[in-house]
């Protein structure tokens, strides 16, 4: 039997607040930060699981302390064990009495989980020689069945409803399968939106943006309206009309202003608005849906837990569901996000505006496409172009797809020398 040795975390950041890639209306300043995991093990084989969680700068050591607090849950445990059975696992991380306290589900904690949960898979998927989404993909509808926590969930999605949706694509995976590895998974860019940037960058970021083969664009609002309605102005200008534009105040707005705004913004024909309010306000979003429709709502990248997707599509306040590949706690949960929107027939476009985060949801995408709601359309992954050649295996995207990876694992290895380089020294702060 193999056991695992250690949890090895690091604090690194990169200074992406130096050129403003990232900047929003609520994030004017952002470095691209990850708070790293390495999982160890005594196997002899150089098989390592490697996950992080995302987050902007200050505050990463924080969510570094939350990983390194579940080092005694798995150091010296058997990892056999852990692997055959992730459903389990996962519920025992979850179920830590005293760890819930700290959430329950959500927050730092949880995140920390969701950082162990995927290196777990990790090592997994290297052990089997697979991409993450493969081997989720080629996994029976039981056995995914088996890895989903329905607790809190029935009254809008029971085991055997998630069974029946999972049986119903099982029939056409492999065709879509050979349909991913031929013409890859929609892309969509944030690239050329970033708040901080001049006109001038946003027009030329945009016509880069269509010759590279772009299908959308998204563009940071929500700081000034005049500004926010020239820039869309300017986009729509290069872009033209039809060309999807969608819209990402990153819950910057009330309910009511978010309403005022979007209707400001509603003659550039906006795809989507993406996160105009509190995250956590369900009932807000939904009379935002209502009051600016048929301007489509989207959220999901603040969203804490799959019973926070829940409520949202019961209560039809989103049109578009927007999973973080490192949210929530991890593979698992995300499956349980996936079957909700399958359930609910609400389309899935990942939120992937972070330095690996493209990287590591492709996977849960692609593995949604080929096993779970069986169709790309009206579906496609954000794209940033930013550090991606810090990964060993980084995101390949051209003419406006995303290639499926076929390197084993979960896509989340940073390499070595980047680690090292980037590694956050707090005394640089102070001298």
């Amino acid at each position: 039997m193999t056991r695992i040795v250690a949890l090895e975390t690091a604090d690194i950041r990169f200074p992406t607040s130096q050129s403003l890639d990232g900047s929003d209306a609520m994030n004017p300043d952002p470095d691209y930060s990850a708070a790293y995991l390495r999982i160890t093990t005594d196997a002899g084989d150089g098989i390592e699981g490697h996950a992080f969680v995302f987050t902007i700068g200050r505050g990463n050591d924080v969510q570094v302390a939350a990983i390194d607090a579940l080092a005694g849950h798995l150091t010296g445990r058997e990892l056999e064990p852990l692997l055959a059975d992730m459903g389990a696992t996962n519920r025992a991380l979850m179920d830590d009495s005293q760890l819930r306290w700290l959430g329950p589900e959500k927050g730092v904690m949880h995140m920390a989980i969701g950082a162990v949960i995927n290196a777990l898979w990790d090592i997994k998927c290297k052990r089997a020689g697979e991409p993450l989404w493969r081997l989720l993909a080629r996994m029976t509808p039981e056995e995914l069945v088996g890895l989903v926590d329905f607790r809190y969930l029935t009254n809008a999605l029971t085991p055997g409803e998630a069974l029946d949706i999972l049986r119903a694509a099982e029939p056409g995976r492999a065709e879509r399968e050979r349909l991913l590895l031929e013409g890859g998974f929609p892309a969509y860019t944030t690239t050329p939106g970033w708040l901080g940037y001049s006109d001038e960058k946003l027009a030329r970021l945009c016509r880069e943006a269509i010759a590279d083969g772009f299908g959308q664009i998204k563009l940071k609002v929500g700081a000034d309206l005049d500004d926010d309605i020239r820039r869309f102005r300017i986009a729509r200008e290069v872009c033209g009309d039809g060309f999807p534009i969608a819209a990402d105040a990153n819950q910057r707005w009330e309910v009511d202003e978010a309403i005022a705004w979007v209707r400001a913004l509603a003659p550039f024909d906006p795809a989507w608005i993406e996160e105009p309010t509190s995250p956590d306000d369900v009932l807000g979003h939904a009379e935002i849906a209502r009051a600016v429709a048929p301007v489509r709502v989207a959220t999901g990248e603040h969203a804490h837990n799959r019973v926070m997707f829940k409520q949202l599509l019961q209560a039809d306040a989103i049109a578009v569901m927007q999973i973080d590949a490192v949210r929530v706690a991890g593979v698992n949960e995300n499956i349980a996000n996936l079957l909700l929107a399958a359930k609910f027939g609400v389309p899935v476009c990942p939120h992937a505006g972070g330095v690996g985060l493209c990287e590591a949801v492709q996977h849960l995408a692609m593995f949604d496409f080929v096993a779970v709601c069986g169709t790309r359309e009206g579906r496609m992954i954000e794209y940033v172009d930013h550090l991606h050649e810090h990964f060993v295996v980084p995101t390949d995207v051209r003419g406006g797809v995303y290639r499926a990876p076929l390197a084993p694992g979960a896509g989340m290895e940073m390499r070595s020398e980047s680690r090292g380089r980037h590694t956050w020294k707090p005394e640089a702060v102070d001298a």
